[in-house]
C-alpha cells in the first residue's frame, strides 16, 4: 500500500500513466530527461497528455495543453518532472501554465537542474497556482536516474555489461568468446543498447571481435559508438569507420599516435584527450549530450572505468556453460585487494533468464 499523505494519493494513479507516457520516449531525450504529462479539465476528466520526445521538441507540459485547449482553464496538470523556468532550446514550461489559466500542478519529482531546482514550482505559487510535489517521487527518480545522475556529477550514468560461463570466464584461452550466450541474451543487449546514448569499446575489441555496436534495429536512435585507444593501434578496415548507419567517435590519449589518421575513410570523428582517464572521456561525452553510457569492453579497459567510478551498473549474463583453464579470459583483471573485506559490493539485484541464460543486473 501507498503510504501518501491525503492531498496526495487521489494524483497517484494519474502519476502512473504520466510515468507511461515519459517511457515512450526511453532512450531519445538526452541531455534532456524524460517527462510525461496528463492534464484534467476543472471536473476532473482527461483533456489532454503530452510527453518529451526530444531535446528540441515540445515539452510534456505544452503537448497537454495544446491537446486540451481552452479546457485547461481551471483544470489540473500532473507531470512528473518541476516544469522548467527558463529559456533553453524552448520556451519556458511555467508560463505556458500559468498563461493556460491552471488552477493546480501536481509534482512528482524537483528538476535538480540548477536553472530550475525549486525556481519552477516558486514562480507557478507566485502565480496564485496550486502545487503538490513529491507524488511517486521516487518512481518519478528512477526513470531519470541517468538524468540526475549526469546533472549532479558532471559525467553519464556508466553500465558495464560483460557475458561469461559459469566458471566466470568470458572467453578461450585461443580468444574465442562467440557465442557464450544465446540469441535471446544477445537481443536483451541489443536492447540495453537502443536506451543508451553511447557504446564504448577499446581498441582490444575492435581488433578482436570487429562488433558493429548498433541497436540491431530496436531503435531509430542508434547510440554513438566510441572507441577509447590509448596507442590508436587500430585496423584500418573495421565495421565502426562506416558512419551510415551510426556515428562513430576514437577517443584517444596523448600516446596515440594521430598517423592513423591519415588514410582512415571521413565519418568517425575524433576526440583527443589530455589523458587515458575513463573519467575524463565521460566528462566529454556529457558535454556532447549523454546521459547514459554502456560499456562493453575487456578486462584492462572495464576495470580502470570501475576504479575510475564510471561504472554505476553492472549487466552479467551467465550462460550454463564452462570454459576451464587457468589462461581463459577473466571479464575484470586485478583490483590489488589483499582482503575479501575491501572488495566491490554490489546491490539492489535483479536477475531475470533469457533462454537459458541469466541476465543479472546490479548497483556497484
Amino acid at each position: 500500500m501507498i503510504d501518501l499523505p491525503v492531498d496526495q494519493k487521489k494524483w497517484v494513479l494519474w502519476m502512473r500513466r504520466s510515468i507511461q507516457l515519459a517511457l515512450l520516449a526511453e532512450g531519445r531525450t538526452s541531455p534532456n530527461p524524460l517527462v510525461g504529462a496528463i492534464l484534467l479539465d476543472k471536473s476532473g476528466r482527461l483533456a489532454g497528455e503530452g510527453f518529451h520526445s526530444g531535446a528540441g521538441n515540445a515539452h510534456a507540459e505544452v503537448e497537454a495543453l495544446n491537446q486540451a485547449g481552452d479546457k485547461s482553464i481551471e483544470g489540473t496538470i500532473v507531470v512528473t518532472l518541476e516544469p522548467c523556468c527558463h529559456q533553453g532550446l524552448t520556451p519556458p514550461c511555467t508560463e505556458a501554465i500559468i498563461k493556460a489559466g491552471l488552477k493546480r500542478v501536481v509534482i512528482g519529482m524537483v528538476d535538480p537542474d540548477p536553472r530550475v531546482s525549486g525556481n519552477g514550482i516558486s514562480r507557478l505559487k507566485d502565480a496564485g497556482l496550486e502545487v503538490i510535489e513529491g507524488v511517486l517521487k521516487q518512481e518519478c527518480e528512477e526513470i531519470n536516474r541517468d538524468f540526475i545522475f549526469r546533472v549532479l556529477n558532471g559525467r553519464p550514468w556508466g553500465i558495464l555489461k560483460w557475458a561469461m560461463s559459469l566458471d566466470g570466464r568470458i572467453g578461450l584461452p585461443n580468444g574465442c568468446s562467440k557465442w557464450i550466450t544465446n540469441e535471446p541474451a544477445r537481443e536483451k543487449v541489443h536492447q540495453i543498447r537502443s536506451k543508451c546514448d553511447a557504446v564504448i569499446v577499446g581498441g582490444g575489441t575492435v581488433r578482436a571481435d570487429d562488433p558493429l555496436l548498433t541497436s540491431r534495429g530496436k531503435s531509430n536512435f542508434e547510440p554513438l559508438r566510441v572507441i577509447f585507444s590509448r596507442s590508436l593501434d587500430l585496423p584500418k578496415s573495421a565495421k565502426l569507420w562506416d558512419t551510415k548507419i551510426a556515428k562513430t567517435i576514437i577517443a584517444y590519449g596523448p600516446e596515440g599516435d594521430e598517423a592513423f589518421f591519415s588514410d582512415l575513410p571521413d565519418g568517425p570523428e575524433k576526440l583527443r584527450l589530455n589523458s587515458n582517464d575513463p573519467s575524463e572521456l565521460l566528462t566529454s561525452l556529457s558535454k556532447k549530450g549523454c546521459n547514459k553510457i554502456l560499456w562493453e569492453c575487456g578486462p584492462l579497459l572495464a576495470t580502470s572505468a570501475i576504479e575510475a567510478e564510471c561504472v554505476q551498473e553492472l549487466v552479467v549474463f551467465v550462460a550454463p556453460k564452462l570454459l576451464g583453464g587457468k589462461s581463459a579470459m577473466s571479464p575484470l583483471n586485478s583490483f590489488g585487494f589483499e582482503s575479501i573485506s575491501s572488495t566491490y559490493k554490489l546491490q539492489h539485484s535483479f536477475l531475470e533468464q533469457k533462454g537459458k541464460d541469466l541476465c543479472w543486473s546490479l548497483l556497484l
